[in-house]
């Protein structure tokens, strides 16, 4: 039976309450009982920025307590390094994924993990809430002043967030307790800790107990985003998963071993648990070999790109031509496709090559000549330090060709296989090969096809690593390159 109001203000009365309760989450749809994955042995949350938020300042203001940690590709990097840090990680309430790296992880092991719940992006959801339900927050760490301006920023948007204290993150052992009682003086609900990984899990877990606030959670350097210290990566960027580059470009120095060392690191992390996670076998480990060789060649890009403009700016002062030659190859199934490489011989060659193919120091299935006249100057020394091949990063970020793999063949050649010839085209070709480190042009066509079917065959993740550690000294000895 429908209630009747008898006026309007028993209306406006009973639509508040109605909106009140239509804003309360049932018990299922609490953080601890909300759902989660587990990846690298962490169990980590399965939800939205929006939902963390709202469930954490709900918390805050129930009196329940809880510490709330980030996980991203840096922080997997130190755990497997720091047995005190990783115990951290498994005592927290709350570990949040953070970052591109940790869902390129989570699609590699099949996992499900919901929206990037990096701590940039959920800072002023979380203000956001706190100041609409009357929670206060302390914001602990940065350099003096940084703290203090990203609260201002905070504030300015929303005007009615209680912000209980700032403090910058240097103090000294002595100066410890009186951090705390700082902390527990000013009233705070919310506590966010901005030291660095591993420094603030490893601070929060030991004086967890002597907090008073109910949710304390680690931010690494987010103060410096929303003080104006340093400018945070274009939005485009940011859809791309790339931020790290542009951290890496705003601090190089600082930056330099945790993206351009810990990123590889990272992926082949990844590559190993989802070997684990999936006990992958046939197409599934090849997905996984086909992922990491795009993000691995996407990351060599961005950090030979220096070296890149260096080798153009040679090509083009030796004669004027264009810095790249574009060649049409036979990829995996015989599906042809066009293979980038540095120009190394002079514009014409294509049409020189008629007048001395009868020089050709290898057999009738593919020219080669150790002293042909169409390599330029700079071109010898590309090819003798294999340089000339990098560009075909590009072709395995666009998944023509894998890290490792038979190199691929011109199509002219392909036409001359024997039939035995013709199982090189069952796998994506590669930057580097097993004949590639065992001497190169050295090796006699029909060994190279030994070698390659052999390696398709038996062909495996710690195998491809095996070559590309072998790639370093076949490259620099220069053996059988010409």
């Amino acid at each position: 039976m429908l209630k009747r109001f008898d006026s309007e203000t028993q209306f406006d009365q009973a639509d508040a309450r109605f909106t009140s309760l239509s804003r309360l989450r049932l018990p299922h749809d609490t953080l601890r009982q909300a759902r989660r994955t587990r990846l690298f042995d962490l169990e980590l949350m399965v939800s939205t920025r929006l939902h963390v938020a709202e469930e954490l300042v709900a918390m805050a203001r129930s009196g329940e307590c809880a510490t709330v940690q980030f996980i991203n590709a840096h922080c997997i990097n130190v755990a497997q390094t720091n047995p005190t840090y990783r115990e951290v990680l498994d005592r927290a309430d709350f570990l949040l994924p953070d970052g591109s790296g940790m869902a390129i992880a989570a699609r590699l092991a099949g996992r499900e993990l919901g929206e990037n719940l990096n701590g940039t992006d959920l800072f002023p959801e979380l203000c956001r809430c706190a100041a609409e339900r009357g929670q206060s927050i302390f914001l602990l760490g940065g350099k003096a002043g940084i703290a203090a301006a990203a609260a201002q920023a905070m504030q300015a948007r929303y005007p009615a967030l209680n912000v209980a204290g700032t403090r910058h993150g240097y103090w000294s052992a002595s100066e410890e307790d009186a951090v705390v009682a700082e902390i527990n003086a000013s009233g705070a609900a919310i506590v966010l800790v901005g030291l660095g990984v591993p420094t603030q899990e490893i601070w929060i877990d030991r004086i967890r107990d002597r907090l008073m606030a109910r949710v304390v959670m680690g931010v690494g350097g987010l103060f410096d985003y929303y003080s104006g210290a340093i400018p945070r990566a274009p939005l485009a960027l940011r859809k791309m998963g790339c931020e790290w580059a542009w951290r890496l470009a705003q601090e190089p120095r600082r930056l330099f071993v945790r993206y351009v060392i810990g990123n590889p690191r990272f992926l082949a992390a990844a590559a190993f648990h989802a070997w684990q996670a999936r006990d992958l076998s046939g197409r599934g480990s090849l997905a996984v070999k086909h992922g990491i060789d795009r993000m691995t060649a996407a990351l060599a890009l961005l950090v030979l790109a220096p070296l890149f403009f260096l080798i153009g700016a040679a090509i083009r002062l030796e004669d004027g031509g264009p810095v790249f030659f574009r060649q049409t190859r036979i990829g995996v199934g015989g599906q042809p496709f066009r293979m980038w490489k540095f120009r190394s011989m002079v514009i014409d060659a294509e049409t020189r090559l008629a007048a001395i193919r009868d020089k050709s120091e290898r057999d009738s299935t593919c020219f080669k000549m150790k002293r042909d006249p169409r390599v330029t100057r700079i071109g010898a020394i590309l090819r003798r330090l294999s340089l000339d091949e990098l560009p075909q990063l590009i072709n395995i970020v666009a998944g023509e060709m894998s890290v490792v793999g038979p190199r691929p063949a011109l199509p002219n050649e392909v036409v001359g296989y024997q039939p035995e010839a013709r199982a090189r085209l069952l796998g994506k070709p590669g930057l580097t090969c097993t004949w590639q480190v065992s001497g190169r042009a050295e090796v006699p066509f029909e060994q190279q096809v030994e070698l390659d079917v052999s390696y398709l065959r038996s062909r495996s993740l710690v195998a491809d690593l095996a070559l590309i550690l072998r790639t370093v000294p076949a490259v620099l000895t220069a053996r059988g390159a010409y």
